[in-house]
């Protein structure tokens, strides 16, 4: 485990590196840490073939974790990620983003596009969050962060669900900042995302994939997929959003033989 700090503001960002070839960065959803792609089976994977860089985003893991929404604008979370890139020398990488990585990956793309070489959304939204985190919460979420605490929020949850929240997801949860948590996702309300023009403008080759019963990310990755010149989606059957990528096997295929497109095309 290692730090990188971001220079706008001084925030320290928490990452891991483990094996060798091109190298890709992983970043996780919200709520969760990079801890989520050992224990889904994307490290052992494909620690195999590429140098794979994983960090917690801002306000999670073992990262900082201010309080203040003005400190996860996307600019610096943006910077978060470029901040790690250096440090562990890389001047362009593979970028795989589950969520609110995903999101993040979007503004990533757009705005530095020489760091990326590819581009790979799961479950992920290149359009504004306002009124989606409702659905894919429940409504009232933000107020049972600040005022009942993330048991109260994982209970309301899981009924919103009609189940218990797994185990796994349940003990990321629990290890944040509620009040960290909650500035992370509203200032994520309040970002403007990407216009479609801009959408139009990214040439870096995207893959992009959602579940079918997704519906929001689904149809945003569909749109994604039309606008971007060099982008195309895979639907996932039968996945929610809180399922995008489990089982591993088939996304990980997918991906991999995506990447490997692109560095044989770099040779």
């Amino acid at each position: 485990m290692s730090d990188a700090f971001n220079p706008a503001d001084g925030t320290r960002v928490s990452y891991q590196e483990i094996g060798t070839g091109p190298t890709i960065i992983l970043v996780h959803g919200t709520g969760l840490s990079r801890a989520m792609w050992r224990g889904l089976g994307y490290t052992k994977v494909l620690k195999q073939q590429f140098h794979v860089v994983s960090l917690d985003l801002r306000g999670h893991g073992h990262s900082d974790k201010p309080h203040d929404e003005s400190a996860y604008r996307m600019d610096l979370l943006v910077g978060d990620v470029l901040a790690v890139l250096d440090v562990v020398g890389v001047r362009s990488a593979h970028y795989f983003g589950y969520s609110a990585g995903a999101r993040l990956g979007f503004s990533l793309i757009a705005s530095n596009s020489q760091r990326i070489d590819s581009f790979t959304s799961a479950g992920g939204t290149y359009r504004a969050l306002t009124g989606q985190l409702d659905s894919i919460f429940y409504p009232g979420y933000a107020q049972d962060l600040m005022q009942g605490g993330m048991s109260e929020f994982l209970q309301r949850w899981g009924e919103a669900e009609g189940l218990a929240i797994d185990p796994q997801t349940t003990a990321a949860f629990m290890a944040n900042d509620p009040v960290a948590l909650r500035a992370f996702l509203r200032k994520g309300e309040n970002d403007s995302g990407l216009t479609e023009v801009q959408l139009q403008a990214v040439e870096v080759p995207t893959l992009l994939f959602a579940g079918s019963e997704d519906p929001m990310r689904y149809e945003d990755s569909q749109r994604a997929a039309q606008l971007m010149p060099n982008a195309r989606f895979e639907a996932l059957a039968g996945r929610s959003h809180g399922k995008t990528l489990m089982p591993a096997p088939p996304l990980l295929d997918e991906f991999k033989t995506f990447v490997a497109s692109i560095e044989g095309r770099r040779a």
